[in-house]
């Protein structure tokens, strides 16, 4: 099939119109589920270290007029936020693995680890946005914004992955200084590009968590006998007629990689969960909610 067929308008409406459907499920799982932690006091109302002025920035997409800085926006022909110390870094980015290697699921009656990270990480992002910090995605040019306009545009891309490979990278160049990170993914993939997405964030100053989503049969693997193994878009098979034999050797090589994101995380500040999608969604999302919170 030709690029010319790929983008073609009624191809891109049938994408778009397959979007839509998925979309009020995605939001609703979300919403119910940041309706299980309580906010308390998560929104600043009160002033204090870190309320000295920072920069000015152009105003954007929910920013209210209380915010705007009408002095400095005479100045020019746009509209301008006098933004604080604290408010600088009052920003949550989200990296969303949406690789072959997520789409995995063990059994029909349980999420994909994918449809388990987007729920998850659309309700961390409403938990956010009820608090007023902005918001946004790794995956998208546009910087985080704040207001519910911004979680429709999260969803919309969540939901309509352009990711093709077997396996996903975080992109650490587009973490905002000071701003806290959440990163979904199997992390089956190279190593290399988690390394260098941390260490970068942490120069930078920004901390947050990674979590770590893993189907169950992925932790038992329960394979015998004659097996054989495809990733998830076809790029590699493997055939065995004795996959049991291999059961040691994978686990070894999943506690290894455990292990050195744990070690990862600990080098760089930030925290390692990992959750496994025949559980339920509340304590990760507990979990991290309260990292984020310690990540201040």
């Amino acid at each position: 099939m030709s690029d010319t067929t790929l983008h073609t308008p009624d191809t891109l409406r049938a994408r778009s119109e397959e979007v839509s459907a998925y979309l009020p499920a995605l939001l609703a799982d979300a919403q119910h589920l940041a309706a299980t932690v309580l906010l308390g006091e998560h929104g600043r109302k009160r002033a204090g270290q870190g309320d000295n002025f920072w920069q000015y920035r152009p105003a954007q997409p929910g920013d209210s007029r209380r915010q705007i800085d009408w002095r400095q926006s005479g100045r020019s022909d746009g509209h301008y936020v006098r933004e604080t110390e604290w408010q600088a870094a009052q920003s949550v980015m989200l990296w969303v693995d949406a690789a072959g290697s997520m789409t995995y699921s063990g059994h029909k009656d349980r999420p994909s680890k994918l449809r388990r990270a987007q729920t998850l990480g659309m309700a961390i992002a409403i938990l956010a946005q009820r608090a007023g910090e902005r918001i946004g995605l790794m995956n998208l040019p546009e910087p985080p914004r704040s207001g519910k306009a911004q979680l429709l545009n999260m969803a919309r891309a969540l939901m309509d992955p352009s990711e093709t490979a077997d396996y996903g990278a975080p992109r650490p160049q587009v973490l905002p200084n000071g701003s806290r990170g959440v990163f979904f993914s199997d992390f089956m993939g190279d190593i290399t590009a988690t390394e260098t997405a941390l260490t970068t964030a942490a120069d930078r100053g920004v901390k947050g968590t990674i979590v770590h989503v893993l189907d169950p049969t992925e932790e038992s693997f329960p394979f015998d006998g004659r097996t054989v193994f495809q990733s998830m878009t076809g790029a590699v098979e493997f055939e065995t007629m004795r996959a049991k034999t291999l059961r040691d050797a994978y686990l070894d090589r999943l506690a290894a990689r455990k292990a050195a994101l744990q070690t990862l995380c600990a080098r760089t500040g930030w925290r390692y969960y990992c959750h496994h999608t025949d559980g339920s969604a509340e304590p990760a999302l507990l979990w991290l909610y309260a990292a984020l919170e310690r990540a201040r």
